[in-house]
């Protein structure tokens, strides 16, 4: 099997914020941005997570300037159907694409919650905005497959005789992550993706939910927070002091939204979070952070050696990459790659020679 694939949630500035915090909204540390693009470049990290939303910078014009200043992590850039059309939508990613030499992936989301798709115009109800997704996308390969000009006449675009005169680097497309755990989302990564993507569970939880996508020989990765120390009571006890004087206002501010969010990734991630007996849903994955940020809180924390070895559980399960964050992130990153990645690929390795 292929050596696991590992990213990293790309913060809007340095990534010092601790898990009951809230993450400093009003503010971008470009400068903080750019160390934290080329750390991860040294440290190995595959790729970086661009997310999108109304409390985010817009990712686009950051990822121009980030690809700039590195040299061969890849940015995962996440972005929404319906906010720009097909063409223009490619005309972006292809213009990146030289930008970057080629270092762009995208996380498709068809959006999570109704009030802030209103935000931006969008009233397209859940299984309306993957239908969507759908049509989009099909546009996009059309588009990469090199087909000229296009007309397209849909449900929701309408596009006649398009064509771009600039193509994607080296004639190729962006790796496709299509992120949900509903039903439409995985029949939208089966037919239009490459990688399907989810908030974490456990291991036995993921096999499960993933068995249809991986039958269609399609990859699945977890967005997924890490908390790792050298023995299992230090990272106990980091937990135990990062969660000191939580900021409850966030927490009121988080439940409020996910109760008014209709993405399945958020509900399941909150409902195993209420299922965990004292914050535990296993003995590696703690969800006491989900309260403040939600679905992606979920944690594999432990020691060095646990969480190395719960990731190749993962890895058995039929996941093949993993988008993590930590607390705070820039820390946990480089603790992640120093200490924990090596054994890592140690475990890989034995197993490959079995």
């Amino acid at each position: 099997m292929s050596a696991l694939r590992i990213h990293w949630c790309l913060p809007r500035g340095d990534g010092n914020t601790k898990a009951a915090e809230n993450d400093l909204p009003d503010q971008l540390n470009m400068d903080g941005m750019v160390g934290f693009a080329q750390e991860a470049e040294e440290l190995g990290i595959d790729s970086l997570l661009m997310g999108m939303g109304c409390h985010l910078p817009d990712p686009l014009p950051l990822l121009g300037a980030l690809a700039r200043e590195t040299q061969r992590v890849t940015f995962i850039l996440a972005y929404r159907p319906g906010l720009l059309p097909p063409t223009l939508f490619v005309q972006v990613a292809n213009t990146v694409s030289w930008m970057a030499d080629g270092r762009l992936a995208l996380n498709i989301v068809a959006g999570i919650s109704p009030a802030e798709q209103a935000y931006y115009g969008d009233f397209e109800a859940h299984d309306g905005r993957y239908r969507r997704t759908d049509e989009f996308l099909t546009v996009l390969h059309r588009f990469w497959r090199g087909e000229s000009p296009i007309s397209h006449e849909g449900q929701f675009y309408r596009i006649e005789k398009a064509a771009l005169g600039l193509p994607y680097k080296r004639h190729e497309r962006p790796r496709i992550y299509i992120s949900g755990a509903s039903g439409p989302a995985q029949q939208t990564a089966i037919a239009l993706g490459d990688c399907w993507l989810r908030y974490g569970d456990t291991p036995s939880g993921i096999a499960a939910a993933s068995s249809t996508v991986l039958a269609a020989k399609r990859a699945v990765g977890i967005r997924i927070h890490v908390l790792a120390r050298h023995t299992r009571a230090e990272a106990l006890a980091e937990i135990e002091a990062m969660m000191s004087n939580p900021d409850e206002k966030h927490r009121k501010t988080i439940q409020q939204f996910a109760a008014n969010c209709d993405s399945e990734a958020v509900k399941t991630s909150f409902r195993l979070a209420e299922a965990a007996t004292n914050d535990w849903l296993s003995p590696m994955l703690w969800t006491g952070a989900v309260a403040y940020r939600g679905g992606p809180a979920l944690c594999v924390a432990g020691s060095y050696q646990e969480v190395a070895e719960y990731l190749l559980e993962y890895k058995r399960a039929g996941v093949s990459e993993f988008i993590f964050s930590g607390w705070p992130t820039r820390a946990e990153m480089r603790r992640f790659a120093q200490h924990v990645l090596p054994i890592v690929r140690e475990l890989e390795g034995r197993e490959r020679d079995r």
